[in-house]
């Protein structure tokens, strides 16, 4: 396998491009140094970062033969991958004034001669600062859609993403389903150690939901004490499922703060049935949820039907 690491940096970029094949005529030499001056402005176009790597992937194989590239960047939880993998592969470390802008690989089926990497290299000067703008607006949606306290996204990032996958759920007939869990006694927990270490002990309810759903599934803080799961491509038993496997976690999990905090969880479970809206959909996992509270707590119930 071919591995080749390189390093490229927004303040060392070269000026003129190196030519990607030795026998590169005057005219295609041209047609090489106006497209990395184009390809910034093109690439502004955008501030969606899978339509950025889509974008320049395109602009560029017009230089550069790859079957694929992968882009991560994994504080923002960032992972594209375009087209194949294969064992040749080409590396980047991307930096702007000494800011870090994530990995991207090129892949192909035969080795990057030394020419098409200076090639690369130059292309890449015109991804750097379109990337460093869409990262920046990346961050600012994050932040703007996660609970500072626990770290899961909130209610407004909820009410957006419920909306798209209902909708989405109802058009294609695919089973979407969610949970709804309310920590057990939680004002008795503020009540006797303080509000600080019932922030610290919903935080650690929260991390421990989120490290026991799936990647495809998505946790979002309700309100107050209480967490909403939503689980695309699941049907009911499947949810069924899961909202005991978060019960049971919760359970096993370390006594949490120096004042050993202990906690359960109560969870409501349902589906979306056609001709669901947010609004019935969201009455039957509140009645779950009720229904669970009131018959001891520390327990799943599922809501099957409208009626049930």
């Amino acid at each position: 396998m071919t591995n080749q690491m390189q390093h490229v940096s927004g303040n060392t970029r070269r000026v003129t491009p190196h030519p990607s094949h030795p026998d590169r005529n005057e005219e295609s030499h041209y047609r090489f140094a106006s497209k990395i001056l184009a390809l910034s402005g093109i690439l502004q176009s955008t501030l969606e970062i899978n339509e950025l790597l889509a974008l320049f992937a395109k602009e560029i194989r017009e230089f550069i033969k790859y079957d694929g590239l992968t882009y991560s960047f994994p504080s923002l939880k960032i992972d594209i991958k375009l087209g194949d993998q294969p064992t040749n592969n080409c590396a980047y470390e991307l930096v702007v004034a000494g800011d870090h802008l994530g990995d991207l690989q090129f892949f192909r089926h035969y080795p990057f001669e030394v020419s098409e990497l200076e090639a690369i290299e130059n292309l890449l000067a015109g991804l750097l600062y379109p990337l460093r703008n869409t990262l920046l607006y990346q961050r600012a949606v994050e932040s703007a859609t996660i609970d500072p306290l626990t770290g899961v996204r909130n209610r407004a990032a909820m009410d957006s993403s419920m909306k798209r996958e209902i909708g989405l759920a109802l058009r294609h007939n695919t089973p979407l389903s969610i949970i709804l869990m309310d920590l057990d006694h939680f004002k008795s927990i503020n009540d006797r150690y303080g509000h600080l270490y019932g922030d610290q002990a919903l935080k650690a309810a929260a991390q421990c939901a989120e490290r026991s759903i799936r990647e495809s599934d998505i946790i979002f803080r309700y309100g107050g004490e209480e967490f909403l799961i939503l689980l695309t491509g699941t049907d009911l038993r499947g949810a069924e499922l899961l909202a005991e496997r978060i019960r049971q976690n919760m359970v096993a999990m370390p006594p949490q703060t120096e004042k050993a905090i202990r906690m359960t969880v109560s969870l409501g479970v349902t589906s979306l049935e056609q001709g669901d809206d947010m609004n019935s959909l969201f009455q039957r996992m509140d009645s779950a949820l009720y229904r669970a509270k009131n018959s001891g707590r520390n327990r799943v119930v599922v809501s099957a039907t409208a009626d049930g």
